[in-house]
């Protein structure tokens, strides 16, 4: 005999008893979307579309400071953004639901996130920053477990050791290969874990518009909250001449500078809306496996525009990166 119980609008508690054996069996079925093939295109679109959007940034940090670029980019994203919207008449509430709390929080994590990944972008090529970030979709599986209650198994924690394993091969810690730099994208990637299992966890009802106007609000505002800090310490001595990126004063903009931020603050709402679009319709575990996909594409970037080809141990690691995404996916099919 089986009975079903409904507990609330979000869970749906399934109880199975079975009398000749004298046990019930207990388990907790979350009701979120599961379109998995939707979420894998979504998140291959998006791993595309912030690839070509890293090209242009790296390319670009030699003429702007970091803040300058995430402060004048949010000037433009949010306007363009709002333009969108009324277009498709659906600008009613976006901006109430972009200022809740879970939104705000999920964009904290991502602003986090990305600060760490484009500060070390003009240090690294694109294909070690990518991997040494994708250390995120392992995070992301251990924080399934415990924060939304998919369960890893096996499979899921030999992934997780096969990531680290990777990781450790990719950056090579205490030779002469490591670079400090390689650390930030290991702490912007546990920020991007959290910021999807917010998504998945809290912002599910939350439209995807207004999860991009609340991640570039706030980027704006660390921009701008930056800046000005950076304006009223002024940093000086060689650390800080060394790395005007980060520590300089703002720039002179031009014409052609307008012209590439505008390029950028198109695809931070693309890419914003792919990757909110992707977290809510699948379960994090399998989406964050195929954001994989970037490593393909920053490594033929690499090539292309900087004329930087891979080691055979910077291969290596990104390959025990892939193959313990490989084994997390196949976890969640199992």
């Amino acid at each position: 005999m089986q009975g079903i119980i409904k507990s609330s609008s979000m869970r749906q508690l399934l109880e199975a008893c079975d009398f000749s054996k004298g046990r019930k069996l207990t388990a907790v079925v979350e009701l979120r979307p599961q379109n998995i093939a939707r979420g894998i295109s979504l998140i291959i679109a998006a791993a595309l579309a912030i690839s070509i959007q890293d090209v242009v940034f790296k390319l670009f940090s030699g003429e702007l400071t970091l803040w300058q670029i995430f402060c004048l980019r949010g000037v433009l994203v949010i306007p363009m953004l709002f333009a969108a919207l009324w277009v498709r008449g659906a600008q009613r509430g976006i901006l109430e639901a972009a200022l809740g709390k879970w939104p705000l929080l999920r964009s904290m994590f991502i602003t986090a996130s990305l600060l760490a990944f484009y500060a070390a972008l003009p240090f690294l090529s694109l294909s070690t920053v990518g991997a040494a970030n994708y250390i995120a979709p392992i995070f992301i599986t251990l924080l399934s477990a415990y924060a939304i209650s998919e369960s890893v198994g096996p499979l899921g924690w030999l992934g997780v050791c096969l990531g680290f394993a990777g990781v450790v091969v990719l950056l090579q810690p205490g030779t002469d290969a490591f670079s400090p730099w390689a650390l930030l994208p290991i702490v912007g990637a546990a920020s991007y874990a959290l910021a999807h299992i917010t998504t998945r966890a809290r912002c599910q009802n939350a439209p995807v518009a207004a999860l991009s106007l609340s991640q570039n609000i706030v980027m704006l505002l660390a921009g701008t909250v930056v800046s000005v800090s950076m304006l009223w310490l002024q940093p000086q001595g060689t650390f800080a001449d060394a790395y005007p990126y980060i520590f300089g004063a703002w720039s002179k903009v031009g014409l052609n500078d307008w012209l590439v931020l505008t390029l950028l603050a198109g695809f931070a709402i693309i890419n914003g809306m792919l990757l909110g679009g992707a977290y809510q319709t699948a379960p994090p575990a399998v989406v964050s496996t195929f954001e994989y996909s970037y490593l393909v594409f920053v490594t033929v970037w690499d090539i292309l525009f900087f004329g930087i080809a891979p080691s055979v141990t910077s291969v290596s690691g990104m390959v025990l990166i892939v193959v313990a995404g490989l084994l997390v996916l196949r976890r969640k099919a199992r």
